[in-house]
């Protein structure tokens, strides 16, 4: 339970620092540290929303009281497809083939993550 409340703030804090981000700054001024600062605090955002609903979904219908460490693996790798969707468009291929491989990325890891632990 402990890891939950500290997942949760930790998204809330990242989700501040990202509104903050977006409001006061434009990518040509905050750098190259700022962008990389900027795909880390997405990427902790998402990662706390997935663990936050894995977590919700495992209390309400399979009555389990926290997550396990293979979840939180789950939840990492998922947390990583917006990033890869967000660097594609940066680089502006966004098209099917592109969406495919990443959906394909994300399913191999998936499966390592449930073979290997």
């Amino acid at each position: 339970m402990k890891h939950n409340r500290l997942i949760l703030g930790l998204g809330i804090i990242g989700l501040a620092v990202l509104i903050l981000m977006l409001k006061l700054t434009s990518p040509t001024v905050i750098g190259p540290f700022g962008v990389l600062l900027f795909f880390t605090t997405i990427y902790i955002v998402v990662f706390c929303g997935f663990s936050f609903f894995l977590g919700l979904y495992k209390s309400l219908a399979l009555k389990q009281e926290s997550l396990r460490r293979k979840d939180y693996f789950y939840s990492a790798i998922l947390a990583f497809g917006p990033i890869m969707l967000l660097m594609a468009r940066s680089f502006g291929v966004i098209t099917p083939w592109t969406i495919s491989l990443i959906a394909v990325f994300l399913i191999l890891a998936e499966f390592l993550v449930a073979k290997r632990f």
